[in-house]
């Protein structure tokens, strides 16, 4: 047993040699196997650094925070009243980690990371405005994404400090401060808390209207405009209250702004800037004129009434809807021709109750003539190349326009007057093209007001009357 044992072993052991002295590659200790153990471990490192799907970093994040902290409360405590400077490479990285916030994973770990909490700190004991714009502005990017803007919404310490803000001095942190605000109000989960922080923060109203009145910084006021614009959208009785507003007793009663003065300013401000930002203010007066608050408020003898009735006749007769304009012109224009006649109408309707009352102005009708004028033709030029009036009707913004340009047109034409007639006629604002474009808009819906227009005419123009009245037998 035991050699047969041995002669196993024996003929192990030559086989095993045998392999080895026949294998090539044993002339030459073999090759290690590769160390991948390192690579291997610098990978799940990344990946567990990594914030989400993206690349940034984690450790990077919370280093540049941490660092930010110690020094913010660093300065705090050595000098409380100066003010604070980012160095170049401080603000550098803040301006990434804003960036960064634009990402939705890193938003979220921003989130769980509770830096809404160190971000709102840090503008608690700020006495740097680039770095509390800094902070503002990355929280309105994480205020981009619904859950964690519905996170930083409950924050009531945080809402409270952002409405605040709004009476800061700095343009750019206003302007984040604003962007931050119409985040969130944009977004339908969370904007009643933000509505019921605004009603119960008085100062929020004045403060908007400093802005507005006194602000030369065209993105500010064009965001501001948006706010303001998205909050009397959303809360009527909000709007109420701010068009209503009685002086505080801590005002001297010249100081005390009110809305509709501070609107009219900014909209001064963007006419020749901003086109876009004019049409958000026009659609806020629009808005004031839907309710009754905002009707008496315009209606007043010494109200702003008639300021705002000057400033859109100069916007619609001086930037809109020109003689030497194609009838294209109205597809440009039609947004703001809306909200400046609808306006005007409003204001026509009540400025018997002005303690000054100018004649409407002649230009201004020769604006309305035109626009259905070019309404007119641009129904014709479509129809020949084939379109059909149901396209048209599509469009509801410029139909809108024509309904509310020819229900302002019969206001007017209700209480034109001869000599009025006459100097249309003269400055030829009514000419054969203008007449017939009124008459097929006022009929047969404003009857009486086209039969008032055509009297007048047939005592200064017969033959101009004549020709209406062959084409619109009433």
């Amino acid at each position: 047993m035991d050699r047969s044992v041995n002669g196993t072993e024996e003929v192990e052991d030559e086989r095993f040699l045998s392999a080895g002295l026949d294998s090539p590659v044993m002339d030459r200790n073999p090759s290690p196997p590769p160390d991948t153990t390192e690579g291997e471990e610098e990978e799940e490192e990344e990946d567990v650094d990594a914030i989400g799907d993206t690349v940034y970093s984690k450790h990077w994040l919370f280093s540049t925070l941490t660092r930010l902290i110690q020094m913010v409360t660093e300065h705090a405590e050595e000098d409380s009243d100066g003010q604070m400077q980012l160095t170049d490479d401080d603000e550098e990285d803040l301006c990434r980690v804003w960036d960064m916030a634009m990402d939705k994973d890193v938003a979220g770990f921003l989130q769980e990371f509770k830096a809404a909490d160190i971000l709102l700190g840090m503008i608690a004991k700020s006495r740097c405005p680039r770095l509390t714009e800094i902070c503002v502005g990355i929280l309105g990017n994480i205020a981009c994404f619904p859950n964690t803007c519905l996170t930083l919404s409950q924050s009531e310490d945080l809402s409270a400090v952002l409405l605040l803000l709004l009476g800061d001095t700095d343009p750019p942190t206003l302007l984040e401060t604003s962007r931050l605000l119409l985040t969130c109000i944009s977004q339908k989960d969370v904007c009643s808390l933000w509505l019921q922080q605004i009603r119960q923060q008085t100062s929020v109203c004045s403060n908007l209207c400093f802005i507005m009145c006194s602000s030369t910084n065209t993105d500010l006021l064009e965001k501001v405009g948006e706010l303001v614009d998205k909050l009397f959208d959303l809360d009527e009785d909000l709007m109420k209250s701010w068009i209503t507003a009685e002086p505080n007793e801590e005002d001297d009663g010249e100081s005390h702004l009110d809305v509709v003065s501070c609107l009219l300013e900014a909209a001064k401000q963007l006419r020749s800037e901003s086109p876009n930002g004019l049409e958000v203010y026009l659609h806020i007066l629009q808005l004031l004129t839907t309710v009754d608050e905002g009707i008496q408020t315009l209606a007043a003898p010494d109200g702003p009434g008639k300021a705002v009735w000057d400033f859109l006749c100069g916007v619609v007769c001086e930037d809109l809807c020109q003689p030497d304009d194609v009838p294209l012109v109205l597809q440009e224009q039609k947004i703001l021709l809306l909200q400046a006649f609808s306006v005007l109408q409003a204001l026509y309707r009540c400025q018997d109750q002005w303690r000054t009352r100018n004649d409407i102005s002649l230009p201004l009708i020769g604006t309305v003539l035109r626009v259905l004028q070019y309404h007119t033709e641009h129904q014709e030029d479509s129809t020949n190349k084939g379109g059909t009036e149901e396209e048209e009707t599509k469009d509801e913004e410029l139909m809108t326009l024509v309904e509310v340009t020819a229900e302002f047109l019969a206001d007017i034409c209700n209480q034109i007057c001869k000599d009025e007639v006459a100097e249309l006629v003269k400055n030829r604002y009514l000419t054969e093209k203008t007449c017939l474009a009124a008459a097929g808009s006022l009929l047969p819906q404003f009857k009486t007001s086209f039969q008032h227009l055509e009297s007048m005419l047939s005592e200064t123009d017969p033959q101009l009357a004549d020709m209406v009245r062959k084409r619109f037998p009433v």
